[in-house]
């Protein structure tokens, strides 16, 4: 069993364009996120990965200042280009989303006024960020329409986001976000109303628009087989703390954390007659359990786990919330103990 934990480790990536520190956030008196610390480097994709509730999306929505009221951070920081955004009014938040942080949401219709043409709606949105005039923003938007692959771009600028598919609404979305040529994106489970087959065309679209504008992505999902695809990192959360963080393929190959090989069992692979479920239930951020906010559900709970583990490092730039990581780390994936197992010390 690993002797040394660090609450707080850190990644650096030789260019963060941006840092979340120790970041907490409170509705009324119940904390959602508890110390949550990420970077994101330009260029590069960090997925961040969980079921629902665990706190993924609210860290997106305290990023870009939309937290909903009660909701408000209580601590920690929140740089872009070193520039502190907490505590910012929202008259200059509001000058820094688009151009410096956008969003894309999981429902185009909370993006799109279905009142506007959707020429029209990234056509405001190039004037106000980009300074365009009428005319200019008119013709940029047909051709970031055929950028992103909108078919018929002159003739879909027309249309209302109701005459469109919805994989076609995304990539509008997705049109919007990246006419602002923004410094960061945040892409809030932006496939998870569409097929599989759309699923995979909108990722490959974040991913080479990505790679022709430098901009960094933060790709949040409940899919850790979509994540894995397309991200250079990937952050777990559980119970609104990171319980596992580190560069894709060492996650996906030596996930440490018991929840992260929950997920990764849950995912469907060759010759499986089922798919398999993770026990219990997330828990009620109201009433955490003390220690461990997982060991519940946890096969490989022990005594020790009644004290919150911070991120232990397993290998450089690797680290997981839990006291057993590096013995998780060396069990196969897809691995079911029994009970006895479970029971005896790794």
């Amino acid at each position: 069993m690993a002797e040394s934990v660090s609450s707080s480790f850190q990644y650096n990536p030789p260019v963060a364009v941006l840092e979340v520190r120790d970041l907490h956030v409170s509705f009324g008196k119940t904390e959602i996120l508890r110390g949550v610390s990420l970077d994101l480097e330009a260029g590069k994709t960090l997925g961040v990965v969980g079921e629902s509730g665990c706190g993924k999306s609210q860290t997106g929505f305290a990023i870009m200042g939309m937290l909903q009221n009660p909701g408000r951070v209580t601590r920690g920081s929140i740089k872009l280009d070193g520039q502190e955004l907490v505590g910012l009014g929202e008259r200059k938040l509001q000058g820094i989303r688009g151009d410096g942080i956008a969003l894309v949401m999981q429902d185009p219709f909370t993006s799109l006024n279905p009142m506007m043409r959707v020429g029209e709606q990234i056509a405001e949105a190039l004037r106000l960020h980009r300074g365009m005039d009428k005319r200019q923003a008119a013709a940029e938007s047909i051709r970031m329409l055929e950028r992103v692959g909108v078919p018929a771009p002159e003739a879909s600028a027309r249309k209302y986001p109701h005459q469109m598919s919805g994989g076609q609404r995304q990539r509008v979305v997705i049109g919007i976000a990246f006419a602002c040529q923004p410094k960061v994106l945040i892409a809030d489970e932006p496939t998870t109303a569409l097929d599989v087959t759309l699923q995979a065309q909108i990722l490959r679209l974040l991913r080479e628009l990505q790679e022709t504008t430098g901009v960094a992505v933060m790709l949040v999902s409940h899919d850790i087989g979509a994540i894995a695809a397309v991200s250079e990192r990937i952050a777990v959360f559980y119970a609104g703390r990171v319980v596992e963080i580190g560069p894709a393929a060492d996650v996906l190959r030596r996930a440490s954390m018991p929840y992260t090989r929950a997920l990764l069992n849950a995912l469907p692979r060759a010759g499986m007659t089922h798919l398999e479920a993770i026990g219990g239930q997330p828990p009620d951020f109201a009433h955490l359990p003390t220690g461990c906010a997982f060991a519940p559900r946890c096969p490989l709970r022990f005594a020790k786990c009644e004290e919150e583990p911070g991120l232990l490092l397993v290998e450089a730039g690797h680290a997981a919330a839990c006291w057993r990581a590096q013995e998780v780390a060396a069990m196969p994936i897809g691995k079911t103990l029994t009970q006895e197992e479970a029971e005896k010390p790794l």
